[in-house]
């Protein structure tokens, strides 16, 4: 054999690397002109959107935060949180990761590339990571975008937290690049979803509708009267446990369970995919994936894996039920008021006083006694109470309540006027929001030592 045959065959022998895969894999994403679309969406329509929002009169005080999105630019970031959580990160999902390796069917280009490649396991390493580097790159626009778009258009101002007290700035800071590394675990929950149903699929369309359809799914699951339990042990519920960051102590432990949860379906599903595609049959130019093998490998390991998660968090939290219990819902409710009440008597220049000297309480019934006192509704009653110093009369307030069933609340102020009565307050440099007339609040669903 001549030197050069020699050369060449040692040449055509020699596997790509994962590194020189991983690159070409991601200038095959970026060259396409949605992935460039999405990139440029992420990166600037945050941004504008919230910019045009927080100057808008009527802001969305039905969205987490939203209605302080006149007050803060830290609020604003935190609104798109909660839409990207429930359609912008499905769906970017499912446009990556979705159709990594279905658009090689499509294309049928696998036989060229496992010519020039020569290992299936490398293929799929160097395109998850490419899935995934484009994601994150998309995940960081919608980060920074809607960061940058809130502090121009309001400025670094504190943050309410959802127990009524004051964040600065600088935890707001924080407390927000942590809510999105959150949100990380559930998205690569979905990537992953999305490469095991791009594999086991082939070309079908199911397979880039996958994340989507399984984040809806998480969506309305949530929307139901589910025990703790089983609503913690669905990946989807860490778009969602991130308002406990924005108390005072934090909620951490249903977030730290929700993340965990997620991870762990990210991993069993990227293994899945990963078996699947290693054991494909490559020599068979019309494979279109494989409804049995997509049931066996796909569906029945997640359905397990969710049942024992399921299990383990019922053995190691000893909340039963829905979570949402009457005693929860008064302290709430009263920690929260506490707070505003603070930051109502700074806006109307009233002697300063501390919430231990308010010694608040608060005293709900759901539907009027009539019923249980425990689960989500908009029937809940309270009457609030605090003292102040010095005054023998004790205050009272009354608030209507609509608690979901992640134990988010609205409570809604029905007087006295001048306290949570009217939306707004007379102050020295003119009216102003009523802190007291409308507020967010959380029910940590987890029983607390």
């Amino acid at each position: 054999m001549s030197a050069i045959a020699v050369v060449e065959h040692t040449a055509v022998a020699r596997r790509v690397s994962v590194a020189r895969g991983y690159r070409f894999e991601l200038v095959k994403l970026v060259s396409q002109w949605r992935i460039r679309l999405l990139v440029l969406a992420c990166w600037v329509a945050p941004a504008l959107f919230v910019a045009g929002v927080s100057q808008q009169d009527t802001l969305p005080s039905d969205t987490l935060f939203g209605r302080w999105m006149h007050a803060t630019g830290w609020a604003g970031p935190l609104v798109m949180l909660g839409f990207a959580g429930s359609w912008a990160l499905p769906l970017l999902t499912s446009l990556v990761a979705g159709d990594v390796f279905a658009a090689e069917d499509r294309l049928g280009t696998w036989r060229h590339l496992l010519v020039a490649v020569r290992s299936p396991a490398r293929i799929f390493v160097a395109k998850a990571l490419a899935s995934v580097t484009v994601i994150l790159a998309l995940v960081a626009g919608l980060v920074v975008s809607s960061t940058v778009g809130g502090l121009l258009a309001v400025g670094n101002q504190p943050l309410v937290g959802l127990d009524g007290h004051l964040l600065a700035p600088a935890d707001a800071a924080g407390r927000v690049l942590l809510a999105w590394l959150c949100a990380l675990a559930p998205t690569l929950a979905l990537a992953a979803i999305g490469l095991l149903g791009s594999v086991a699929l082939g070309r079908s369309s199911m397979g880039l509708l996958l994340p989507v359809l399984v984040a809806l799914a998480m969506q309305v699951a949530q929307m139901l009267p589910l025990p703790v339990a089983v609503r913690l042990a669905l990946p989807g519920y860490a778009f969602i446990a991130w308002n406990g960051l924005f108390t005072s102590p934090a909620q951490l432990a249903p977030l730290l369970i929700a993340v965990a949860v997620s991870l762990a379906w990210a991993v069993l599903a990227t293994a899945l995919a990963y078996l699947l595609f290693v054991r494909r049959d490559f020599t068979n130019p019309a494979y279109d994936g494989s409804g049995r093998r997509a049931f066996t490998f796909g569906v029945l390991p997640l359905t397990a894996l969710t049942a024992v998660t399921v299990g383990a968090v019922a053995v190691a939290t000893p909340s039963t039920g829905s979570g949402i219990q009457q005693d929860k819902v008064q302290k709430s409710l009263a920690t929260v008021f506490a707070h505003l009440y603070r930051l109502q008597t700074e806006q109307l220049h009233r002697p300063a006083v501390t919430e231990d000297r308010l010694r608040t309480s608060a005293a709900c019934t759901k539907s009027d006694g009539q019923a249980a006192q425990e689960g989500a509704g908009n029937d809940w009653r309270c009457v609030v109470s605090w003292h102040l110093p010095g005054v023998a009369v004790t205050g009272t307030a009354i608030y209507q309540l609509d608690i979901t069933s992640d134990g988010r609340f609205v409570a809604d102020g029905d007087g006295p006027k001048e306290v949570n009565g009217y939306f707004l307050v007379r102050t020295s440099t003119g009216d102003a929001p009523n802190p007291l007339w409308q507020f967010d609040g959380n029910v940590e669903l987890l029983e607390t030592q």
